[in-house]
């Protein structure tokens, strides 16, 4: 995952005036309300997740593309959907420029999920929901995991894997997240 994070060139993902800040640990602003994730957060999500080479990734939450190029890295090919339209072209652009190849970008709501491209063998949400949202256990590979920010307010990060008889936590960790907007189907 360091390895990953250090062939990824943070301050391309954040607005010129915060490129000073880019290799801080701490979130950025990067326009219409919403933040690049701090490092530290990154990292512990995608180590959390356990990504693979072969690994099929589902990312809500596009945001700058940050996390997608890491998960891209390491994974075979990352999903990933933006709920602004604008942050989604710009993240496109952005990671097409930078060469990656395997992330797909959709503008779209991320509770919805990607059902004509699952199943996952993972999911991760870059912002944070007042629960799981279904459609997206619906999504993920029998013994896949999914990290998702749950809460209003106080939230906690949540790795969770499903299993036949439904999903079982596996870590947590307190965070603070956007909340995620759009609608449950």
């Amino acid at each position: 995952v360091l390895a990953a994070m250090g062939r990824v060139p943070r301050h391309r993902f954040v607005p010129v005036e915060e490129e000073s800040g880019a290799y801080t640990d701490y979130p950025l602003p990067i326009g219409f309300g919403q933040t690049i994730s701090q490092p530290y957060i990154v990292a512990f999500m995608t180590e959390a997740l356990d990504v693979g080479a072969g690994h099929r990734v589902l990312e809500i939450g596009t945001g700058s593309g940050y996390q997608a190029a890491v998960l891209a890295e390491i994974a075979r090919d990352v999903f990933t959907i933006e709920i602004v339209d604008a942050l989604a072209e710009r993240s496109r652009q952005l990671l097409a420029e930078l060469g990656y190849k395997n992330v797909h970008v959709r503008a779209g709501n991320g509770y919805l999920g990607w059902p004509e491209e699952a199943p996952f063998d993972r999911i991760i949400v870059t912002a944070a929901p007042d629960q799981v949202p279904p459609a997206l256990v619906d999504q993920l590979k029998m013994d896949g995991l999914i990290a998702v920010p749950v809460g209003v307010g106080e939230q906690t990060l949540q790795v969770l894997r499903r299993t036949p008889s439904g999903l079982v936590v596996l870590k947590t960790l307190p965070v603070r997240f956007v909340p995620m907007v759009g609608k449950p189907k």
